[in-house]
């Protein structure tokens, strides 16, 4: 039996991930379906400009999260946890909204990509703060000696999203023809994540401001938290580094997934959703045992393994997968991955928000996180689209995935001094 305060720290953790959840699922379906709203939207007459299109218009959402981590992070950092993500949700939630009932192309013309494009805004810049404002909250309420595991269920919730996506893709696809899916079924997961927004409000609604918030007794005003985030540009780029390692290998693995295995790969659609929903699993299971295990052993031995893993075997491991295309393999490629994501991801948000100065640590996480998802991780599957068209080679992408462990590798070792200055009292081992 649990006790109370064990079912309380559940309580608080389904809640805050809540709106997590909603973020990553949203941004699983339109990166699934690319294909087709590249039809909806973007009909050129050319199937790979149509797609490039679609997959632009995915990217572009990211490009809106360093201006929403600093607007929102700034925002969450003097008025509070709870406000800041209160305040996310209702954006994102307007953004699913407007793009799941906007009509085609066909219908309306130029306004059908003009209000997609403006939707996919709007989710940027909510989401630019949400990841960093629920990685934050956690920590803040973690037990002592756990912040790693509670730090991981920010990510771990992402991966709820990303099963529930592909396992919803997979019931459309034996439901209905492919014609019917680009036609018009790609629309209803859509609708579904806004048929799931009054619950995930009633979730958020009840969660409580963080004990650590609340006994600080200096909130600083916006204008001071931005001449600290200025003064600490430094510890912001380290984060940039770090945080390339996560976000590409996640949207490698998850949200261009589907579209790899059946446009670059040539297998059936379902293979792909049901490879992505092992992918979903797979994170779920490491992302809280890493996190675990980096609260015993200290965070940058994690970080230096996987990264360096992952710069020597991602190329290997695409063309082993190119040279003989299957299902297995591709299932085998990315459980590998899985496992390196997992393992370096778990260790690394609960890093992050440890080096981030308190009163600037959601505006910091945030900015750190957003523009390394703005500049690598959310065009992941573009530029993994664009170097296959421009080289001829199918297993280029695991360059990509090499270049952003590099750079994660790089983070990690200049963060331990920053580390060192940052860590609270709780001492964690690095």
């Amino acid at each position: 039996m649990l006790n109370a305060s064990k079912k309380e720290a559940i309580r608080s953790i389904v809640r805050v991930s809540s709106g997590n959840f909603l973020e990553m699922y949203d941004f699983m379906v339109f990166g699934y379906y690319a294909p087709a709203i590249g039809r909806a939207f973007f009909p050129t007459g050319n199937e790979f400009a149509s797609l490039m299109l679609s997959l632009m218009t995915f990217g572009v959402g990211f490009l809106m999260r360093p201006l929403g981590a600093v607007v929102l992070g700034a925002y969450t950092d003097h008025h509070g946890r709870r406000a800041g993500l209160m305040l996310s949700l209702g954006m994102m939630s307007i953004g699913i909204v407007s793009i799941a009932c906007v009509p085609g192309y066909a219908t309306i013309g130029f306004f059908a990509p003009l209000l997609v494009v403006m939707g996919r805004l709007l989710q940027g810049f909510s989401a630019g703060m949400e990841l960093g404002g629920v990685s934050v909250y956690l920590s803040e309420i973690a037990t002592p000696g756990h912040k790693g595991f509670y730090v991981s269920w920010q990510s771990a919730s992402q991966q709820v999203a990303v099963m529930f996506a592909a396992l919803l893709g997979v019931v459309l696809s034996s439901m209905f023809s492919p014609a019917q899916m680009t036609l018009w079924g790609w629309r209803i997961p859509l609708f579904i994540g806004c048929a799931i927004v009054p619950l995930l409000f009633v979730l958020r609604t009840s969660l409580k401001e963080s004990d650590e918030f609340i006994a600080r007794k200096h909130h600083p005003a916006i204008k001071e938290i931005l001449r600290s985030l200025t003064a600490n540009w430094r510890i912001v780029l380290i984060g940039v580094a770090m945080v390339t390692m996560t976000t590409v290998s996640f949207y490698f693995i998850t949200a261009y997934t589907p579209t790899f295995g059946t446009a670059v790969l040539h297998l059936k659609q379902m293979n792909s959703l049901v490879v992505t929903l092992c992918v979903g699993a797979s994170n779920l299971f490491w992302l809280p045992v890493m996190g675990a295990l980096s609260d015993r052993i200290g965070r940058r031995p994690l970080l230096i393994i996987c990264t360096l893993l992952t710069l020597f075997t991602a190329y290997p491991a695409l063309s082993w997968l190119i040279a003989a295309p299957s299902f297995s393999r591709l299932l085998i490629l990315e459980l590998w991955l899985s496992c390196l994501y997992g393992s370096y991801n778990g260790a690394a948000l609960v890093y992050l928000t440890e080096i981030m100065p308190v009163d600037v640590r959601t505006v910091g996480f945030s900015l750190a996180y957003s523009l390394a998802t703005a500049i690598f991780g959310g065009f992941t599957p573009a530029v993994s689209t664009y170097l296959i068209h421009l080289t001829s080679n199918r297993a280029i992408p695991g360059l990509w995935l090499s270049f952003a462990a590099a750079c994660g590798l790089v983070g990690a070792m200049l963060a331990k001094a920053h580390h060192e200055q940052q860590v609270a009292p709780e001492r964690v081992p690095a």
